[in-house]
């Protein structure tokens, strides 16, 4: 229950005379009247309805006071509103707006909130693979990782011609002594490495895993999982999956050739492979010296390393100068690719097809900094890996929002940090009525027209 009291009013000035005095006994007004917009999108994608299905529930059914369902689109709306903490939720669950767009405005009995608070939620993200006696609610990974994937096919009102998967790790920095923590060199920090998947700005899948392995490890089982789902319902569909140096490894792209997946991977550099351009660098450098401006020269050749790939693979090479800095100024860049020379370009290869892949790091970005899909701050991996799946189904609805209700708008490509600024964190007075619950949002909101067309897209 709420502390009753009555606090003192807050003096901050005086304008013509007037005191300026500020409390927090406005009543039912909520900060994220913009949730509507999630609870329509949610409607016309069915996403928490459908990972609540994930979920098992061993309660017992006479004593829940929050249904399944009901928590787990709590924990998603939260994420997708800005609030990261479990703790949050202790105000949250009387949150008028978030009560509506659940369908739990009143609670269930007198001396319970409408909705769950830290502790029951707590035990949602604790939710082990099977029910026990300890552990009442459980989860079942393989059924959330394809949803993943049903969701990115619904996006579709038909199978597209090709679609190209973009691998990337991460780092997920730890702070505490949580299972499976470990030093990473290159970042230079204890973390996990988890694995995304993403194609264009769809999530796929987000692996959670340990630092001490390779950037690539899992990704043959994963990239199988997924064009195995996609293949089912797109048959006739071409598929390139596109990564940096760290997947270009022998196991990988072996598997993409035996299946009929198309693959772009960068190539680290080394001596042999520098030597092999030396002509095209030096030409490059001649250009550069000359027009006081970086020069790239582009050749391609057939590849094979001592021992550790199988056969002989395409390499394309970038010969690039950078002028003014000397014997420093050479930049080359190598990528391997089972696109033959007939089917593209080398240099519309790198400059088109691979550096596009850099886009994939603002998705990672939105799934971080604007979701906390690196909050992964408990003590077992599972439990985090839990998270991260919330986080990634927050990132989901609010893709959803951005892609079904702002097309065309000044939001068409915001990230998802701007688009809950703008159209979520809107002040509203809730008034509930016997015939009606009416949302009164602030009149100044800038966003206006944006909210009122994204309503009516989501409603048709």
């Amino acid at each position: 229950m709420q502390t009753e009291c009555n606090p003192e009013p807050m003096l901050f000035a005086r304008l013509d005379r007037r005191d300026v005095v500020a409390d927090f006994e406005g009543g039912a007004i909520s900060s994220d009247a913009g949730a509507l917009l999630l609870g329509a999108t949610d409607r016309a994608i069915g996403l928490t309805e459908r990972f609540a299905g994930c979920f098992s529930d061993g309660r017992a059914a006479d004593q829940v006071v929050h249904d399944l369902p009901t928590l787990v689109g709590q924990r998603v709306f939260a994420l997708a509103l800005g609030y990261e903490d479990l703790i949050d939720h202790d105000r949250l669950r009387h949150d008028p707006v978030l009560g509506t767009v659940l369908g739990k405005l009143e609670a269930r009995r007198r001396n319970c909130a409408p909705l769950g608070g830290k502790s029951t939620l707590n035990r949602l993200e604790h939710a082990c693979g099977k029910t026990d006696r300890y552990h009442k609610i459980g989860h079942d990974p393989a059924a959330i990782e394809a949803l993943f994937v049903d969701l990115f096919l619904e996006a579709h009102a038909g199978p597209p011609s090709r679609i190209v998967l973009d691998l990337d790790a991460t780092d997920d920095p730890l702070h505490g002594n949580q299972e499976g923590r470990f030093f990473h060199g290159y970042y230079d920090c204890y973390c996990y490495l988890p694995l995304y998947i993403f194609c264009g700005r769809h999530l796929l899948a987000a692996k959670l895993r340990r630092a001490n392995i390779d950037a690539s490890a899992g990704a043959v089982e994963e990239v199988a999982r997924l064009v195995g789902q996609i293949r089912a319902r797109w048959p006739r569909v071409q598929i390139l999956v596109r990564a940096d140096s760290g997947f270009a490894r022998d196991g990988l792209m072996s598997w993409a050739e035996a299946n009929g997946v198309d693959y772009l991977f960068g190539l680290a550099r080394n001596p042999r492979l520098a030597a092999r351009i030396e002509t095209e660098l030096a030409a490059a450098r001649e250009d550069a010296e000359r027009s006081g401006r970086a020069a790239r020269r582009f050749t391609e050749f057939q590849w094979n390393t001592k021992d550790s790939w199988s056969r002989s693979r395409r390499v394309v090479a970038k010969a690039e100068w950078m002028p003014g800095r000397g014997d420093a100024g050479g930049n080359p860049r190598f990528v391997v690719t089972s696109l033959s020379a007939r089917q593209v370009h080398a240099r519309t290869l790198y400059e088109r097809l691979y550096c596009a892949r850099g886009e994939m790091e603002n998705r990672i970005k939105e799934c971080q900094l604007d979701l906390f899909a690196d909050r992964t701050s408990t003590a077992t991996m599972k439990a985090n890996q839990l998270r991260l799946w919330f986080a990634s189904m927050a990132y989901v609805l609010l893709c959803a929002l951005r892609r079904i209700a702002l097309p065309h708008t000044r939001l068409a490509r915001a990230s998802c940090g701007t688009i809950r600024q703008t159209l979520l964190k809107i002040a509203g007075l809730v008034t509930v009525s016997v015939r009606r619950i009416r949302i009164a949002m602030a009149s100044a909101c800038p966003f206006q027209a944006e909210f009122v067309l994204a309503y009516q897209r989501l409603c048709a």
